[in-house]
């Protein structure tokens, strides 16, 4: 006769809730802890996770007079109004097209900048620099915007200088062609100088060592660079690239809605643009529910997609 097969033993009722005391010990000992972390899960649970309910508007032909429960059900009508919409294809070119320049320019001036700012040996003058650099990212964009209207406006100072050395005046305001590069360059001045600091925090973590290894090997500062600080970043560079991949969709609104015109508008007009116009404006809460949750799809099969990838030729990745 066969032996007969051994099945492991469930867990008692008493094995089960000592494990629970243990566990509720260890969360007693680090009580403290859990203190700090509850703001921050608060602010998740109040701000992200509990609005989220309100997602079943998208589903909805939603009257605020009437509510959540008494409102029209529609199914995927307002999804389906996404892709008629006679603008849809325009408005999604130019959502791609913002995002490309900014991941082919906005995304590299800061790992350029941190190396730079690595390659400074003074260590005051470093901490000025760095100060000076990332302070426009707590300036508010109206304030940004402001600016660039205050120089570059017909009797600005920019065309204030080219009249007096001679030279035609550009209206950059209200040229169509200059409106996505003022957007990438109003963002590249506000955000780059955030980016260099995430990429210093990484380059402080190298190992002084591996330098001083390099050089007795007769390195120079670039192939210091090249071999040692630029590998160094890759992790860094991935997981904040697959987070921005994340975002292809998105372009902000405050900076377009400040910086758009009725001459601008065909080439200024994003899809976060369209939502305002529709959502708010124009009161179709639904339709811009949808589109937001539409959103928020692709975007988590990008950053699902990218990170698989990222995997696949050997780096960590995200999750």
């Amino acid at each position: 006769m066969a032996e007969s097969a051994v099945l492991p033993k469930a867990s008692s009722p008493p094995a089960q809730l000592h494990r629970r005391k243990s566990l509720l010990v260890r969360m007693w000992k680090a009580r403290f802890i859990y203190a700090l972390l509850l703001p921050g899960v608060l602010y998740f649970v109040i701000y992200k996770y509990i609005p989220m309910l309100g997602i079943v508007i998208a589903f909805q032909n939603y009257s605020p007079f009437q509510g959540f429960l008494h409102s029209e059900w529609v199914g995927f009508h307002n999804f389906a109004l996404i892709f008629e919409s006679a603008d849809y294809g325009r408005v999604l070119f130019n959502t791609l097209y913002l995002n490309a320049l900014q991941l082919a320019f906005a995304f590299p001036a800061g790992i350029f900048m941190a190396l730079l700012v690595n390659e400074v040996r003074f260590s005051a003058f470093k901490r000025i620099v760095q100060s000076i650099v990332y302070l426009p990212h707590f300036v508010s964009w109206i304030v940004v915007v402001g600016l660039v209207y205050t120089f570059l406006t017909t009797d600005g100072f920019v065309n204030a200088l080219l009249k007096a050395l001679h030279l035609p005046q550009i209206d950059f305001l209200t040229s169509p062609g200059w409106f996505m590069p003022l957007i990438l360059l109003e963002g590249m001045w506000k955000e780059s100088g955030w980016g260099m600091i995430i990429f210093l925090a990484a380059l402080a973590g190298i190992n002084p060592d591996l330098y001083e290894s390099a050089v007795v090997d007769g390195a120079n500062r670039w192939k210091l660079m090249w071999h040692i600080t630029l590998p160094a970043l890759r992790g860094t560079i991935t997981i904040l690239l697959i987070l921005q991949v994340g975002h292809v969709l998105d372009t902000g609104i405050e900076q377009i809605i400040l910086m758009i015109n009725s001459i601008t508008k065909d080439v200024g007009t994003t899809l976060d643009y369209m939502v305002y116009q529709k959502g708010i404006i124009g009161a179709d809460f639904s339709f811009s529910t949808a589109f937001g949750l539409f959103k928020s799809i692709i975007g988590l099969l990008l950053i699902v997609g990218a990170n698989r990838l990222a995997k696949k030729v050997g780096e960590e990745g995200v999750f």
